[in-house]
């Protein structure tokens, strides 16, 4: 009767927490055509670099633990840098932050992308051309506060209603074969 006690109340505790999961329906995430909102502070597996604040100092290439990252500049008319060459190998980097939280001008950050493979690694080295923000390639807030004011909350699986930061799925059907999903 002591061993009951002693065990009997943590498995009950925790039978109740997988039948109360049991009943509820499953949460599946259809990838390629269906994307959650990522976290605001993601350290996505690209930079976003911006060239009208980049001043060519090469802080960020400094302190890249593996000097991943090249810049070649030019004095330029005004005793000023100019940037020829800004160029990442995405293929090596670890994606730590060191360079983004470096920069003293705030011309790099995270970017929100998390797809980056590809059939080459050659692929994965980025020009300047190729790093620069557009419409495919958003900047994150990790290391950039008021970046991060404006992206959306991070949708939660959990949570259905929006104010809480959920984003609503489409249920899949129980599968009579496997189970749960499809």
């Amino acid at each position: 009767m002591l061993k009951f006690e002693r065990y009997g109340i943590g498995i009950l505790k925790g039978m109740a927490v997988t039948f109360k999961h049991l009943f509820r329906p499953p949460i599946t995430v259809q990838y390629p055509e269906e994307k959650l909102i990522v976290s605001r502070r993601i350290r996505g597996c690209e930079l976003v670099w911006y060239p009208e604040k980049c001043t060519g100092c090469a802080t960020c290439a400094k302190n890249c633990p593996q000097g991943n990252i090249e810049i070649v500049t030019h004095i330029g008319d005004q005793n000023n840098y100019i940037v020829d060459k800004f160029e990442l190998d995405a293929g090596r980097c670890m994606f730590c932050g060191l360079c983004v939280e470096s920069c003293p001008y705030e011309a790099l950050a995270m970017s929100v992308c998390y797809e980056g493979a590809k059939y080459r690694r050659s692929d994965l080295i980025l020009s300047k051309e190729e790093l620069t923000i557009s419409d495919l390639r958003k900047p994150s807030g990790y290391a950039r506060p008021n970046i991060e004011m404006t992206l959306p909350k991070q949708s939660l699986l959990i949570y259905w209603d929006r104010s809480d930061g959920g984003q609503k799925l489409n249920l899949i059907p129980l599968s009579k074969k496997r189970g749960r999903g499809v």
